[in-house]
């Protein structure tokens, strides 16, 4: 094997310091303070990311880690990071990375106390039906039910709730259970035909004034087994189908406030900030959308007419081109002004 030295160019040594930091038994918040800009050389840096350190001090036992990206990076303000400690002191591995030539400052970090302690670990396990998101970087909740007749229907959207696990349902539908006073830690949607997973996204609220960055269908919002509920969402689509739908959505909380429906890209939380314990997501195809008679659907049947914004009770469109029905000859039209009128 050759002792040349490795090809530079193959290579590019970064700024990078490392910290240990001890916390006690709870559950908190780590954010990144506004202040840091990153580089303009599209590396995405500084970023930083918390992990567990290596050998017995790290105790993967008692401490778990939940990023809210699903990378398991903090770059900016908007990111956030979970740590559970369940038994402490413990310690937690704090890496920054920066441009190498930066002159900027290393970002700084706010670690806020949710909890003195957290009863997550007394909690029963989510249902097997439903993939567990890996701590640092949170998988899709992708889920499989029962359906009346035995047959697998996987839900448009899942909601981890308190000391319940996982619950699924459709579009449309209520998500958690009203009145139960039990709160969503976390919830996907997965939207199965009218719309592309791709094309709605979706925030938790955190706090007042903080929401968690945005995801797209499919991807975990919030987090699951931290005890941290949601005091609300936000949701809105993309593309084409924001032309052809209008989204609202409503929730109730466990102070038994109720809010919405809200219009798309607004948030829906209670003036108390209270966590939520059930939310509703309706997709309402828009009046000029309709689709023509004959032309094929994304579930490549036909369509033989839609619901509109403006419609009712989800009655059959007009196909273009046909016309209205027209009165019989000899029978008089009934008047439409008022009896009597001349």
């Amino acid at each position: 094997m050759s002792g040349s030295p490795a090809n530079p160019k193959l290579f590019t040594e970064l700024k990078v310091s490392g910290h240990l930091m001890t916390l006690d038994a709870g559950l908190f918040c780590v954010v990144q303070t506004p202040g840091a800009r990153r580089a303009e050389d599209g590396s995405g840096l500084p970023g930083v990311r918390l992990s567990l350190p290596p050998g017995p001090a790290g105790r993967p036992d008692q401490v778990s880690i939940s990023a809210f990206r699903p990378d398991g990076w903090l770059s900016g303000a908007a990111d956030a990071a979970l740590i559970r400690v369940s038994d402490g002191p413990a310690q937690v591995l704090v890496t920054i990375y920066q441009a190498p030539n930066t002159a900027e400052a290393a970002p700084r970090l706010q670690v806020i106390r949710l909890a003195e302690e957290t009863a997550a670990a007394s909690r029963p396990a989510a249902p097997l039906a439903v993939a567990r998101a890996q701590p640092a970087a949170p998988a899709p909740m992708a889920a499989a039910m029962a359906a009346p007749g035995g047959a697998i229907n996987p839900p448009e959207a899942v909601a981890h709730v308190q000391m319940r696990g996982d619950v699924g349902a459709a579009l449309g539908e209520w998500i958690g259970e009203r009145g139960s006073k039990r709160w969503i830690e976390g919830f996907a949607v997965t939207p199965q035909g009218r719309i592309a997973p791709e094309d709605i996204e979706y925030q938790g609220v955190l706090g007042r004034g903080w929401l968690s960055p945005w995801v797209e269908g499919g991807q975990l919002c919030g987090s699951r087994g931290m005890a941290l509920p949601l005091l609300g969402l936000r949701v809105r689509l993309r593309g084409k189908a924001a032309e052809a739908f209008t989204c609202t959505y409503s929730a109730s909380f466990v102070d038994g406030t109720a809010v919405g429906p809200v219009e798309a890209g607004e948030p829906c939380e209670a003036a108390s900030l209270a966590p939520m314990e059930a939310f509703q997501i309706v997709l309402t195809k828009r009046a000029e959308a309709v689709v023509p008679m004959g032309e094929k659907t994304a579930g490549g049947g036909k369509a033989v007419g839609v619901k509109t914004a403006g419609g009712k009770g989800g009655g059959k469109g007009t196909a273009p081109g046909k016309p209205a029905p027209v009165p019989p000859r000899g029978k008089p039209v009934p008047p439409t002004g008022r009896k009597g009128a001349r």
